[in-house]
């Protein structure tokens, strides 16, 4: 008896789901990268284009690492300055 190279669709996981790198990170599309952001699509694929962030080429389709927009994230965070408050207030 002789299985098909192709397994049925109902056994087959959702690829874009499954994607994983080396490091165990999901790999995003960009429209879930751009959802993660709270951006446009256009801003992800100008980030691309500019090469500002990593990302994957399979082909024809990118996918951008999540550890990729987490250390973009974490790069990109401004610290709010902590000002000494003195003990009274300012005077009006």
């Amino acid at each position: 008896m002789r299985r098909s190279a192709i397994s049925p669709a109902s056994t087959q996981p959702d690829r874009a789901a499954k994607e994983v790198n080396k490091q165990g990170d999901r790999l995003l599309t960009v429209d879930e990268a751009a959802e993660r952001l709270g951006t446009g699509v256009r801003f992800i694929r100008r980030l691309i284009h500019e090469r500002r962030i990593r990302y994957v080429k399979l082909g024809k389709p990118i996918r951008i690492p999540e550890s990729v927009l987490d250390a973009y994230i974490e790069a990109r965070t401004v610290e709010p300055l902590r000002t000494r408050r003195t003990r009274y207030g300012r005077a009006a």
